[in-house]
């Protein structure tokens, strides 16, 4: 089952690949953070350090994803597509 349903583009979310090296999610609802983590691992070829999670006030969960030292949430980000 795919947990991640698409990359955020926002100013925000911008602002964080670039100062913090993390990349923004919508996510499955259910999803935890282990899957939201395996699941990037997996798809990007990259390592995740942490994931934090929110529930948006319009229902949908938000995963904030940091990757390891020496994984680029700039080049990810580039590879699909957001800057």
């Amino acid at each position: 089952m795919m947990v991640l349903i698409h990359p955020i583009a926002t100013e925000k979310a911008i602002a964080l690949i670039e100062k913090e090296n993390k990349m923004v999610f919508i996510v499955e609802k259910n999803s935890t953070k282990k899957e939201i983590a395996d699941e990037v691992e997996k798809s990007y070829g990259v390592k995740v350090e942490k994931v934090n999670v929110l529930v948006t006030a319009d229902g949908r969960k938000k995963a904030y994803v940091k990757l390891q030292k020496g994984f680029s949430a700039d080049e990810l980000a580039a590879k699909l597509k957001i800057i």
